[in-house]
Formats: structure tokens, C-alpha cells, sequence
């Protein structure tokens, strides 16, 4: 792996990261954005052009594949450079979560409805 990409991709955007995870399986542009507003319950929303300026980063840097179905529609697809990074990204937020959770158990916090 090309450690100038870890390092552009690590850490990773959140829209990035949803992106990633959507194109686990081929999808085109709007069938990304759909999937993303169902997995996280509408918390993340994709804009066209935030999606579409992003997936041609990821195209262009070997993240994703693009490829014109028979409809005249580009679909998506992840590549093993992108495997690599979506791995890395939820390894490292793992760690941080684990981070986070230990020190909230032992200072007790507690949320004050904010």
C-alpha cells in the first residue's frame, strides 16, 4: 500500500468512510446516497456534489472503480487499495470508541440532557 494514500485517506472523512462502505457492493451515484441515509437512519445525508466530487477523488486515486452500466449509468465498486483503507479507518475508530469508553467508566460521567 502506497503510504502517501494512508496518509491522504487516515484519518477519513465520515462521508468518505459511509461512501466506502456503500460501495461494498456495486452501486451508482444515487443508489450511494440512499444507502448511506438508510444505514445511519438519516444522520448522514450525501449531497450530489459532495458525493460526486468525492467519488471522483476515489476513482482517480484507485479507491473505487467506476464502470458504465447498461443503462448509460456509472456504477461503483471498491478495490482492494479501498478494502485496505475502509480496514485501517474502522480499525483506528475501534480504538479511539475503546479510548473514549474507558475513560467515560472511570470518571463516571454521566450526560446532562444537553
Amino acid at each position: 500500500m502506497d503510504d502517501s494514500l494512508v496518509k491522504k485517506y487516515i484519518p477519513m472523512t465520515e462521508t468518505t468512510y459511509y461512501t466506502l462502505l456503500a460501495v461494498t457492493s456495486r452501486r451508482h451515484g444515487y443508489a450511494i446516497m440512499q444507502y448511506v441515509k438508510e444505514l445511519t437512519c438519516s444522520r448522514v445525508q450525501l449531497g450530489t456534489g459532495t458525493l460526486y466530487t468525492m467519488v471522483g477523488r476515489l476513482v482517480a486515486d484507485g479507491v473505487i472503480e467506476a464502470e458504465e452500466t447498461k443503462d448509460g449509468k456509472k456504477a461503483y465498486l471498491i478495490t482492494k487499495k479501498g478494502q485496505y483503507l475502509l480496514y485501517r479507518e474502522t480499525k483506528r475508530l475501534e480504538l479511539q470508541i475503546a479510548d473514549g469508553k474507558k475513560i467515560i467508566e472511570q470518571s463516571d460521567m454521566q450526560p446532562d440532557g444537553c
